[in-house]
């Protein structure tokens, strides 16, 4: 069983060296798909043995799918420069490696847990957040919008318990910002759908999401960090049909944001 990594890029120089060497001793290859570096990101990407394809940015869909075509293995590991791989998962795929999955195996999915102002994030609506990362390439396909790509795959996915490891946000601001930006993509999207929503959608929507971060899904123990995180949910929320409703009342879209505000 050999594994492609992919991983897509822009100005990752912060988080690449944590991603590469978390999975370096794996990696049958390592292939990354930039779409415009000025950062040193390729630099750090060949010291660790990378392929390197650079590719305008087409959306988060059409690069994921890129990263499929260009893979040189079967097996593919989809991963975000600011993920990398927990110990755990890590001994769990080199035992993959040795025996060969089931034949109608098609992926494989692990929890994913956020590194958030100092510490591991395990309630709320971001916990455990598991994912289907690991799967074959020829039954597989990343489809959806703007933002939030989705993966179809044909065939058994089988559950890993070690976690992709995520160093999502630099802090409460970098949150915010792409709070802002993730809403308006939803927002674009499903205005162009042609969805609809009355002027009371983003207090019930945005009310319903605190509730269920906050109580339902216990991210109260989380601390003051679970209360930021379903605040910052909540606001999100909110902005998502508000620019949703004012979308449709205008019936003009703006221009989407540039994909140097980050991937």
């Amino acid at each position: 069983m050999k594994i492609t990594f992919g991983i897509i890029t822009l100005n990752e120089a912060q988080n690449l060296p944590r991603c590469l060497a978390s999975v370096q001793s794996v990696a049958d290859e390592i292939l990354i798909v930039d779409s415009g570096s000025v950062d040193g990101t390729r630099e750090i990407a060949e010291s660790f043995g990378a392929v390197w394809h650079e590719i305008s940015w087409p959306g988060y869909v059409r690069q994921k799918n890129n990263v499929l075509a260009l893979s040189s293995h079967e097996w593919v590991f989809s991963l975000d420069a600011d993920e990398a791989l927990s110990p755990e998962l890590l001994r769990e795929i080199e035992q993959l490696k040795s025996t060969m999955p089931p034949q109608d195996t098609a992926g494989f999915s692990m929890p994913r847990c956020v590194f958030y102002e100092d510490r591991w994030i395990r309630h709320g609506d971001w916990y455990p957040d598991r994912l289907t990362r690991l799967f074959r390439k020829s039954q597989a396909l990343f489809t959806g919008g703007r933002v939030h790509e989705r993966l179809e795959l044909r065939g058994t996915v089988l559950k890993l318990k070690g976690e992709i490891e995520h160093h999502s946000f630099q802090g409460t601001e970098d949150h915010r910002q792409r709070c802002r930006k993730y809403a308006r993509l939803w927002a674009e999207d499903k205005a162009e759908q042609g969805r609809r929503a009355s002027w009371l959608a983003p207090f019930l929507h945005a009310g319903f999401r605190w509730f269920r971060g906050f109580i339902v899904k216990r991210g109260f123990l989380d601390g003051r960090r679970g209360w930021t995180i379903a605040c910052m949910s909540t606001y999100e929320v909110f902005l998502k049909y508000s620019l949703l409703r004012e979308f449709q009342s205008t019936h003009k879209l703006p221009p989407s944001p540039s994909p140097r505000d980050g991937l």
